[in-house]
């Protein structure tokens, strides 16, 4: 038996050993895409591929925590019903033998074209990371072609991401990257052939420009066109809290410019976070066959105090944000969950003309675990409105200091925890929560709130109280359990 037979019966021995007790977590969530056993990270590879849409993700199938990663697989023709694939690519060879990096997938004259980061240490720690090629005819076993990139002069072993795409006839990568003077840098890579790569320089960070010293790594980049402009999404390590910006342990955000393919130059803006909450982390993108630009983000942040989720205990970890759409308006990115999660919906709605005036009030029919709720025509009068859900999550909008509030029940230690962003005025939410995770669009995606948290599994209740007075429109659905 080869390594990486061997590694993919145990694997699969442990999703067998445990899934009695994955299943019977209380907080298994019923329509996110979650590992079957172990810890999943990052989104990979995703892609839009003859029809079929492709998950990867990074996965530790013996332990709820890191480790030599595995590429766990799901695909979906619909972007709601999910199909868990057989295991992609374990770290069986030499060149990735402490873990199949993440990386992303392209259509190549037919054939389904991976790249990922092999990392190899040694037994002092000292890290080497080499970008392969791994191809398919079916999109479901993959041939490994060993590393096409070893790493440039310049940079530390801290190199790794590939995410490639094809533009003007030509093939591009960027990778995620720590100069020798340990500053984050997004490198660009180019190819006629996608297997001979051209290093072209840095194109982001390095010591230079608006990004030059912006946290000392920047992991996941990703490079694509919307709406006449170019966006680099990247996950920067290594900056400090902000007023309300950067309270994260590490970041997720883009910037937007022209990248100019023939002096290799990518001029852009301001950097912004993609999500204000607490647990998004290296978004990765794709353009499906419908022309849309679709993102998926791992639901957590690393060292961020990921061994306290109780559900460790029941030996998994992590989950996936719902898969979003992006536009750009007026420079930046707005998000809304794909139209296609509208089919989760139950027939039956629960809607409701609502007046608060000084009260806290339950609605009848609003309650649930895994619901979508929807406020439109808000109106705060005065003072400030709240949404809680089952006493560990709060929404709070306060009128008069424009800010926008989410706050949890910390699963470290029980003690309520913020995040904040400024907002003008509360014009809409869309909200959906699934028994531990919840995901808030504020004013039609121009905001995002993404977070996990633990209520009492028996308490389902959802409040909303106004310290003054406020008027909405509400919908409410029961959404189908999928997993």
């Amino acid at each position: 038996m080869s390594k990486d037979q061997e590694l993919r019966q145990a694997a699969y021995e442990e999703i067998e050993k445990y899934q009695e007790q994955v299943d019977l977590d209380p907080y298994r969530l019923h329509y996110h895409l979650m590992p079957p056993v172990g810890l999943l990270n990052d989104p990979n590879g995703w892609v839009h591929w003859k029809g079929t849409y492709h998950l990867f993700y990074q996965w530790m199938p013996f332990h709820a925590g890191h480790g030599a990663k595995f590429w766990g697989h799901y695909t979906s023709q619909d972007l709601v019903n999910w199909q868990h694939e057989d295991i992609a690519l374990t770290p069986a060879e030499w060149f990735e033998e402490n873990g199949c990096y993440s990386g992303s997938a392209i259509d190549y004259n037919g054939e389904l074209f991976v790249f990922y980061t092999g990392n190899v240490k040694d037994e002092e720690g000292n890290r080497e990371t080499y970008q392969c090629l791994a191809t398919s005819n079916d999109g479901i076993h993959f041939d490994k072609k060993g590393p096409v990139i070893h790493l440039p002069e310049g940079y530390t072993a801290h190199f790794r991401d590939p995410k490639v795409w094809e533009q003007d006839g030509t093939y591009y990568m960027v990778v995620g990257a720590q100069t020798e003077e340990l500053k984050g840098a997004v490198a660009l890579f180019s190819s006629d052939n996608v297997q001979d790569w051209k290093h072209l320089g840095i194109i982001a960070g390095g010591g230079k420009g608006q990004l030059g010293d912006f946290g000392y790594m920047f992991e996941c980049p990703d490079l694509f066109g919307l709406a006449d402009q170019d966006v680099l999404v990247f996950s920067p390590q290594g900056l400090e809290p902000e007023g309300m910006k950067y309270q994260n342990t590490y970041q997720a955000g883009y910037v937007v410019g022209k990248f100019d393919t023939e002096e290799v130059t990518f001029d852009h803006g301001d950097f912004y976070e993609l999500d204000q909450g607490f647990d998004f982390y290296a978004p990765q993108t794709t353009e499906d066959e419908h022309g849309r630009r679709l993102m998926f983000a791992w639901m957590s942040v690393p060292d961020q105090n990921e061994q306290d989720h109780p559900t460790v205990e029941r030996q998994w970890l992590h989950n996936m944000t719902l898969p979003r759409e992006l536009t750009l308006v007026d420079g930046r990115i707005y998000q809304t969950p794909v139209k296609e999660l509208e089919n989760l919906r139950s027939k039956e709605v629960v809607e409701h003309e609502v007046e608060l005036n000084q009260e806290c009030r339950k609605l009848e029919g609003v309650e649930g675990k895994a619901v979508e709720v929807q406020l439109k025509d808000i109106d705060v009068k005065d003072g400030w409105f709240a949404i809680e859900f089952g006493g560990a999550g709060r929404l709070v909008y306060s009128r008069e200091r424009q800010i926008f509030t989410v706050e949890r029940k910390s699963y470290v230690d029980g003690v309520m925890e913020k995040r904040q962003t400024k907002l003008l005025e509360l014009n809409d939410l869309q909200i959906f929560v699934d028994t531990s995770s919840i995901e808030v669009f504020v004013n039609k995606g121009k905001k995002v709130f993404t977070a996990r948290f633990y209520p009492d599994p028996n308490n389902d209740n959802i409040e909303f109280t106004a310290s003054r007075q406020t008027d909405f429109h509400m919908k409410k659905w029961k959404l189908n359990q999928v997993f």
